[in-house]
C-alpha cells in the first residue's frame, strides 16, 4: 500500500499518525493519570513542530514537497533521538538530567495552601518507566514511531525528486 502513496498523500500520512502518537500521550496523561516528566514532555515538541509543518507540505506546491518532506525526517530523526536517549535513561544506560520531575501545579495563595498542595504533589522521575507495552516503555515506542516517521518523509521525498524528474521528460 506504501508503494502506491504521493508525496503529498505521505505527508498527509505523517500528519495522521503525529496526531494520534501525541493524542495517545495527552490521552494517557489526561485520562489514564500518567504524569509525564520533563524528558516525556520534551519528547512532544518535535511533533508540535511536525504536524503543522506536515500540513503545511501537504498543501505545498509540487516544487516544496521535496524539502518540506526533508526538513519533516529532520524533525522526527530529532524525535527518535529524544526517544532512544529518554528510554536510555529509564533503562540506566545514560544519566538524565538533574532536575528531572514532574511539573509543579499552580502557585498556592497562602502557606496553608501550600502545606496542602504538598500532599497532592507526585514527582515523576524521567529514570522510571511509567508504563510499558511488549518491554518497551512510552519513549521507547515514541523512538520507532518517530524514526517510522522519519523514514516515510523520506521516502516521500525520495518520490518527490523522482516525480519532479518524470514531469521535465514529458
Amino acid at each position: 500500500m506504501i508503494d502506491r502513496l504521493t508525496p503529498r498523500a505521505i505527508a498527509v500520512l505523517i500528519v495522521l499518525v503525529a496526531l494520534a502518537t501525541i493524542g495517545g500521550a495527552l490521552v494517557s496523561e489526561h485520562v489514564f493519570g500518567l504524569v509525564p516528566c520533563k524528558l516525556c514532555l520534551l519528547q512532544r515538541q518535535p511533533y508540535y513542530w511536525g504536524i503543522p509543518l506536515a500540513i503545511l507540505v501537504a498543501l505545498a506546491p509540487q516544487g516544496l514537497l521535496r524539502p518540506g518532506l526533508l526538513v519533516l525526517s529532520l524533525v522526527f530523526l530529532v524525535s527518535a533521538g529524544l526517544g532512544a536517549y529518554h528510554s536510555g535513561v529509564e533503562w540506566g544506560w545514560f544519566l538524565g538530567p538533574s532536575d528531572c520531575g514532574g511539573g509543579s501545579g499552580a502557585a498556592p495563595g497562602a502557606v496553608g495552601d501550600f502545606l496542602q498542595s504538598l500532599n497532592n504533589v507526585r514527582v515523576v522521575s524521567c529514570t522510571e518507566a511509567a508504563w510499558r507495552f511488549l518491554g518497551l516503555s512510552l519513549a521507547g515506542w515514541n523512538a520507532l514511531v518517530s524514526l517510522a516517521l522519519a523514514g516515510l518523509a523520506v521516502l516521500g521525498a525520495a518520490r518527490a525528486q523522482g516525480s519532479s524528474s518524470v514531469s521535465q521528460y514529458r
